[in-house]
């Protein structure tokens, strides 16, 4: 099995066309475009940052976490399947249940990947 990429899962090209909105979005602030105030990136107040015990729980990272369990769960099936064709002592129903698991839990990322590109499609079809 192959480890799955955050960025070939998820659309490769996702981030650079967020920071591309981005960027238009702050452009056309001078230009008449009606709607809530945009704020220079300087203006803003910057985030509290974590003491040294604690960790930053942001949407990458729980993307990311989300696409190595499914990873996680591809590769103990097919350890499981390996296990079961070289006559190891592993029960045929215990590596059918590691494959489903994995299966279920693939097709669910595809799905949360897909709800992301509408959401992202929806908001590039907005007006300003």
């Amino acid at each position: 099995m192959t480890p799955i990429s955050l960025n070939n899962a998820f659309g490769g090209g996702l981030s650079s066309e967020l920071l591309n909105l981005r960027a238009q979005s702050l452009a056309g602030k001078g230009k008449g475009i009606s709607g809530p105030e945009i704020h220079e990136p300087s203006a803003l107040p910057l985030p509290a940052t974590p003491s040294q015990g604690q960790s930053v729980a942001g949407f990458d990272n729980l993307l990311g976490k989300f696409v190595n369990e499914v990873n996680a769960k591809q590769m103990a099936a097919g350890d499981a399947v390996t296990g079961v064709l070289s006559g190891q002592n592993i029960p045929l129903h215990q590596a059918m249940i590691a494959m489903e698991e994995a299966s279920v839990s693939f097709q669910l990322m595809v799905e949360v990947r897909n709800k992301l590109l509408e959401g992202y499609q929806e908001l590039m079809r907005m007006q300003v």
